[in-house]
């Protein structure tokens, strides 16, 4: 099991990304804006679909993370909430086992399943109102 940081951003995730790789140095593991996403993907804007969907940087033996927001996907992110705690398990059960503890007495954003870049993923927020985004890797993307 990995912990990591996932950064959540209005529209500036980019130049974040960029900043924060001027300081820990290292290259991009994974950058993909919203018009690199799949067909199926509830459409986003126009305007929007050149931010960041999703970026990697390994600082370290973790990764830092982030991505914009999109008003396709709900509200945009507040200060205090934008962040989430990542948890890459070991496995699938490890992942439903994780996830049933946290979001009890919590809110589920999205029950874990397989998606679309290799992995089964499930996002909630606790009872304590800290995210969490729970992840194993199936395959390649």
């Amino acid at each position: 099991m990995q912990l990591n940081t996932y950064l959540h951003f209005e529209d500036d995730c980019r130049e974040a990304f960029e900043f924060y790789r001027s300081i820990f140095g290292g290259e991009f593991s994974f950058l993909v804006t919203f018009a690199d996403g799949p067909e199926d993907m509830p459409p986003v804007p126009e305007d929007e679909r050149g931010r960041i969907m999703h970026v990697s940087l390994p600082v370290g033996d973790g990764v830092l993370m982030g991505s914009d927001h999109t008003s396709a996907f709900g509200p945009p992110p507040n200060l205090g909430n934008n962040y989430s705690i990542s948890i890459d398990a070991d496995s699938r059960d490890e992942t439903d086992r994780l996830f049933a503890g946290l979001s009890h007495g919590g809110n589920v954003a999205m029950e874990p399943q397989d998606m679309f870049w290799g992995a089964y993923f499930g996002m909630c927020t606790d009872k304590f109102g800290v995210n969490w985004m729970l992840s194993h890797e199936t395959s390649e993307g």
